[in-house]
């Protein structure tokens, strides 16, 4: 056979295997975060003397391997200042051996923030590529304040209403500090149709880059938005785009997703403009329920509790969508729903005059069924894998899968407990952590190109073989079979 007909070939052969990463995971009244490989076997543990919040995160430092990794872990405080589903109230740092490297309490005033208001940290954290990370927090408001932003109402016996901060936090290791070096806060970005006497008063439907100050209910229990605390909006999870320098926050109590533009001052993310979008702290996309903002039909209305939001990494199948758990799909089951947002090439995103966002078909999805009911009524993940798999997290059931492209079970783990509840695990690839400035081509890392590399470059493309940075050489993000060619080419040159 022609040698490059059998690279074709090897190419448009597609094997499903299970992805060969570590799962990291933290179960509720365990206090325990687990590193497990692909046979479920312990890799690593680190202990906590508080439960968590949401999920850890495992954070690279300027030194390879996965041994000098740290491990990013949302909790709980002892004294929350704001009880709602989701409490945290600390972040805590901890190196690969266990110790406490770092630790931040985020459940009262915080020093730092232009705002003087107390701040509860609830769910979801986002470890960024510079070692800082971002919190979601309720910000605390009385009615002196929520009345100025046309709030006609909040129903709960403390006069309170609990909006949405992201903070995003320096931390420094060697003093036990921290600087507050990014703000945004929902407050700045609300439009309301009740009182044409203050500022922020307009059509609902000409501002989808604004949220309704009276969208849901606030402080009323037993209905949609509604939480007898305040909490008016539930974000519930939260994550980072490095390519747009954008975050993407998910909604609950909304049934909407949301993406800010990260590139901003702090004090353009309180304004309209400013960024690389040029609009501030405005959305810049929303998605999920367009009847928030006066448009569309209940047709248009595709989450329901969800959580787990995220982009789809580079080089992954599906590479810069969006996927999430939606709690609530088409019913009482859950589904996993990928879809592909309007991105335009200045970073914006695209809307028709008086139609919601699209997309209005989404790329993938996975139903629970009767047979496979992953379906959770709290919490719940769901995370892309390199090999075009999917990690899927059923809180309430604690079980982790691992499906194919066709939605088949490939693996699943039921983690040990009576009461125990998993808010989301995520699969590390090995490569991750094990970065080298390789010769492209080299992919043995044995500084010689030659057919041990091709057989490696086959390997990758077939699934069976961890993907390498070195193997892309044409750099487009993908391994395949042109990289191959490219790869022969070197050795016969």
């Amino acid at each position: 056979m022609n040698f490059f007909l059998m690279l074709f070939f090897l190419f448009n052969i597609t094997l499903t295997e299970i992805y060969d990463g570590f799962t990291l995971y933290t179960p509720s009244g365990n206090e325990t975060t687990f590193l497990r490989d692909k046979d479920w076997n312990i890799i690593n543990t680190w202990s906590h003397d508080c439960g968590p919040a949401s999920m850890p995160y495992l954070v690279n430092t300027n030194q390879s391997g996965i041994e000098n990794s740290l491990l990013y872990y949302p909790c709980k405080n002892d004294n929350p200042i704001m009880q709602s589903g989701g409490v945290g109230g600390a972040v805590k740092i901890y190196d690969w051996q266990g110790e406490l490297l770092w630790d931040m309490t985020i459940s009262g005033s915080i020093t730092g923030t232009t705002s003087s208001n107390m701040f509860q940290h609830h769910h979801d954290i986002e470890p960024l590529p510079n070692g800082n990370f971002l919190i979601v927090a309720w910000e605390r408001l009385y009615s002196s304040e929520w009345q100025q932003l046309g709030v006609e109402s909040v129903n709960n016996s403390l006069n309170q209403m609990w909006t949405t901060a992201i903070l995003e936090i320096e931390p420094d290791f060697q003093s036990g500090s921290y600087d507050v070096v990014w703000e945004w806060y929902i407050k700045d970005h609300l439009v309301q149709d009740r009182n044409p006497e203050l500022e922020n008063y307009g059509l609902i439907s000409d501002h989808p880059e604004l949220m309704d100050a009276n969208c849901g209910n606030i402080g009323s229990s037993g209905g949609p938005g509604g939480d007898p605390n305040g909490d008016w909006m539930h974000i519930n999870a939260i994550d980072y785009n490095e390519h747009l320098d954008q975050i993407v926050i998910s909604s609950r109590f909304q049934d909407e997703i949301y993406i800010i533009d990260h590139s901003t001052t702090t004090e353009e993310a309180a304004g309209h403009t400013g960024g690389n979008s040029g609009k501030g702290g405005d959305f810049l996309y929303r998605w999920g329920n367009p009847l928030n903002y006066n448009r569309g039909n209940s047709s248009d209305e595709w989450l329901g509790d969800q959580h787990s939001i995220n982009w789809i990494k580079d080089g992954y199948p599906g590479q810069g969508n969006l996927i999430c758990y939606v709690n609530r799909y088409n019913g009482n089951l859950s589904a996993v729903v990928e879809f592909s947002p309007p991105l335009m090439e200045d970073g914006n995103y695209f809307i028709e005059d008086g139609e919601p966002f699209g997309p209005s078909t989404l790329e993938w999805v996975l139903e629970a069924t009767n047979n496979f009911n992953f379906s959770t009524n709290m919490q719940g993940g769901s995370f892309r894998l390199p090999n075009g798999n999917t990690i899927i997290t059923d809180c309430d059931s604690s079980l982790i899968y691992e499906v194919d492209s066709n939605g088949s079970i490939l693996t699943q783990y039921d983690v040990p407990g009576q009461v125990t509840l998993v808010a989301r695990a995520e699969k590390y690839d090995p490569e991750y952590f094990n970065f080298v400035n390789a010769i492209p081509g080299d992919i043995n890392l044995d500084e010689l190109i030659n057919v041990l590399d091709i057989v490696q470059a086959i390997n990758m493309i077939l699934g069976i073989q961890n993907p390498s940075s070195s193997a892309d050489l044409n750099e487009d993000g993908n391994i395949n079979v042109l990289d191959v060619v490219l790869l022969v080419n070197l050795i016969i040159s």
